[in-house]
């Protein structure tokens, strides 16, 4: 469906997302697979919130930033995977346009945010290992919450700015999104306009939103791992590393793949892999996120023990008090 537009060019007003169509045998399988994974994901990231809300000795900066991660993991895994397995189940991959700039600024604003939130966690990682006696007078809720909420107002801010230029293009001829989702990238490469433009302006904020919070994020982690290696004991080395292990891992897979399907140019040996690495920062990351975390770390296992115990306990001891009566 097209609306006239002056000469020959029409606005486009629904896009179709071809996603996996070059695997249509194997649709029902991808299906299954991804509705497992939105399932893990929501379950392992809501309860990683309620912990971190329920626990008390959780109620450190550091949790606080793991909770407003998984907030976040859970919404922008909400974007994206509930559609796209819907368009597995019914097969119509069709999306308009306001829906699609809906979605990609509601995921790109996710994005920014976990972007500046990592390097936000890297800092505070920093600042406990680096020089704790600095970090000791220094939690401050207030301090942590403006922090946290900078990165969220940065982040919709990065998107808004963006998916209003989106709005402003024109698009013509083709209307088939070869991903799975409403990307930057894809929407661009379909507009009539001169991308010159939209390309300048994507890389300014890449550069402002993801290239300078990984670099941050690496003079963190460069600091900590020096800082680490100056420990005498082998023990002391161990306990240190292991407060920031899962966070390196979790920003090690992150930025690893966004740098890559954002920073470098997409060709056609490249679409069909950045299309694999999507996968992997849209779907993967927000489900193994609760699993390093809770799989690496002491304290979340605690409270996931603790709670567990309260649980049985709450359900249990209303039948033993009706039995002893």
């Amino acid at each position: 469906m097209t609306k006239p537009e002056k000469g020959n060019q029409t606005s486009v007003a629904e896009f179709n997302l071809l996603g996996f169509g070059t695997l249509p045998h194997l649709e029902i399988l991808i299906f299954l697979l991804f509705l497992l994974i939105y399932i893990t994901t929501m379950a392992g990231n809501i309860l990683i919130i309620v912990l971190v809300v329920i626990d008390q000795h959780l109620h450190t900066p550091m949790y606080f930033f793991l909770g407003n991660l998984s907030c976040l993991e859970t919404c922008y895994t909400s974007t994206i995977l509930p559609s796209m397995l819907a368009s597995l189940l019914t097969e119509n991959r069709t999306i308009s346009f306001s829906g699609c700039l809906t979605q990609y600024f509601c995921f790109a604003s996710l994005i920014a945010t976990e972007c500046l939130l990592l390097s936000v966690m890297s800092y505070d990682r920093y600042l406990a290992i680096c020089n704790p006696m600095h970090y000791a007078t220094r939690k401050s809720g207030r301090l942590y919450f403006q922090l946290a909420g900078g990165s969220w107002t940065g982040g919709f801010l990065c998107s808004g700015i963006i998916t209003l230029s989106i709005s402003q293009l024109t698009f013509c001829g083709s209307k088939d999104i070869d991903h799975f989702f409403c990307d930057l990238i894809p929407l661009v490469n379909l507009s009539c306009n001169d991308p010159q433009l939209m390309e300048m302006l994507a890389l300014t904020l890449c550069l402002i939103f993801l290239v300078v919070p990984f670099l941050l994020t690496l003079m963190s982690y460069i600091c900590i791992i020096v800082t680490i290696l100056r420990i005498p004991s082998t023990t002391g080395r161990q306990k240190s590393f292991s407060t920031c292990s899962s966070h390196l891992i979790v920003v090690s897979i992150f930025y690893g793949t966004l740098l890559i399907a954002y920073m470098f140019p997409t060709t056609n040996t490249l679409r069909d892999f950045k299309k694999v690495l999507s996968v992997v920062y849209t779907v993967l990351t927000p489900l193994v996120n609760p699993l390093i975390y809770s799989l690496r770390n002491k304290e979340i296992k605690e409270a996931l023990r603790k709670a567990s115990r309260k649980f049985m306990f709450g359900r249990c001891y209303p039948i033993s008090f009706l039995r002893l009566k």
